[in-house]
């Protein structure tokens, strides 16, 4: 049997892929979640130049919508490509982790776009990102894109809540 060869992903090999692993910055990155999650930053930075707040969280949530068809399809794409063994939440695929970054922030958008406050974001989403708290992990388990969406979202939920509660005990 021959070996899958492995292919670069490109917008015209594997656009689902290639968005979904940070146009392909990921796919091939050491510590792909945090290089991932990097990119929520300058995302957010988009979103809070929308005026309302609930324009930014329409954004956000429709960003957390749209990635598990998205990250159901970039698994497929990467496993055709051989960059992965199996279609189920390969590393490479860092959307989860970019687009829940802005939801972090959304929690306190009065934070604004200070550097002390966006690494304060990053960091909390970051610890709950990794340890996973109940339910995380089991949301892990849901089928597909699902699976890869649902887990990053309930983490930055709590991260969310997190960093709300240091702008509320620190922020000026």
């Amino acid at each position: 049997m021959d070996s899958p060869v492995k292919k670069r992903i490109s917008p015209l090999t594997a656009p689902a892929a290639w968005l979904a692993t940070g146009l392909g910055v990921t796919a091939r990155s050491p510590a792909p979640g945090t290089i991932g999650a990097l990119w929520g930053v300058p995302i957010w930075a988009a979103i809070a130049q929308l005026p309302w707040h609930s324009a930014q969280l329409a954004a956000v949530g429709l960003l957390i919508v749209l990635g598990a068809p998205l990250c159901d399809r970039a698994a497929r794409e990467l496993v055709d490509l051989g960059l992965a063994a199996d279609a189920k939440d390969p590393q490479a695929i860092t959307w989860d982790e970019f687009t829940t970054v802005p939801l972090v922030y959304a929690f306190a958008p009065e934070a604004g776009l200070s550097v002390v406050w966006l690494v304060v974001g990053f960091a909390w989403h970051r610890v709950f990102d990794i340890t996973k708290p109940w339910p995380c992990r089991p949301l892990e388990r849901l089928p597909d894109g699902a699976g890869v969406m649902a887990d990053d979202a309930m983490a930055a939920l709590y991260a969310g809540l997190a960093y709300a509660g240091c702008w509320r005990l620190f922020g000026t």
